[in-house]
């Protein structure tokens, strides 16, 4: 997955902005809300994810702060907390990342990359439940205490791990379709040898995600 041409900043932008247009879909019409009460998902971080690691850490973060205050504006209900409590989500997971996959453009690499900011993505979010939610929902900390087995943990950990899925098995039909529409170039032929094992690889990690997300599911349809 290595790009080595440079392209135009139009070029760029235009992709860029594509992506962003494709997240703001995805948190509109793909979204779940009211999960556990007041949680919710949806999938823009795969897409913005997959954008970052197509232009790097900064563009991902650029994109997702659109997207996040785009959310805020027209289908979220929790304001300006809302914003900072999304954007610090996606930020952490596409951040640390696209962070480590751009280092070295590998499977390997994005794999290890994705389970960083899934492992990350989880610390912070229950660091700033642990803040925000007294807040916002007016409710004692030791309340959201008692909430971070039973939820929140295995809401992240479902999040993180479906979005890192989704990242494997996309990535390479969005940045083929990017090549096709000339916003993105075609990559140099050098890992001809690597691309038998990289699908196996894809294929593996996204059957052992999805696995231990139905596995996940079920221990927390117990809990609660």
């Amino acid at each position: 997955m290595s790009e080595k041409t440079k392209f135009s900043t139009g070029k760029k932008i235009a992709a860029m902005a594509m992506l962003t247009a494709l997240a703001v879909a995805a948190d509109i019409f793909l979204r779940l809300p009211n999960i556990a009460g007041f949680l919710t998902y949806e999938p823009k971080d795969v897409i913005l994810t997959i954008g970052a690691f197509i232009f790097g850490p900064v563009a991902g973060l650029i994109m997702s702060l659109l997207v996040c205050t785009i959310e805020m504006v027209t289908v979220s209900s929790t304001g300006v907390i809302g914003l900072l409590m999304n954007f610090l989500a996606s930020a952490t997971f596409i951040g640390i990342a696209s962070l480590i996959y751009h280092r070295k453009k590998t499977m390997s690499r994005a794999v290890i990359g994705l389970a960083a900011g899934s492992f990350s993505m989880i610390a912070v979010m229950l660091l700033w439940n642990y803040i925000m939610t007294p807040i916002f929902m007016g409710v004692p900390r030791e309340a959201v205490l008692d909430m971070f087995l039973p939820v929140l943990i295995p809401f992240n950990a479902i999040k993180a791990g479906l979005n890192s899925a989704l990242v494997l098995l996309l990535y390479k039909g969005v940045v083929t379709a990017l090549r096709k529409a000339r916003l993105i170039p075609t990559r140099e032929r050098n890992d001809g040898g690597n691309k038998r094992a990289n699908t196996v690889i894809v294929i593996v990690v996204s059957a052992a995600a999805v696995a231990t997300l139905i596995l996940v599911l079920l221990s927390f349809a117990k809990i609660i």
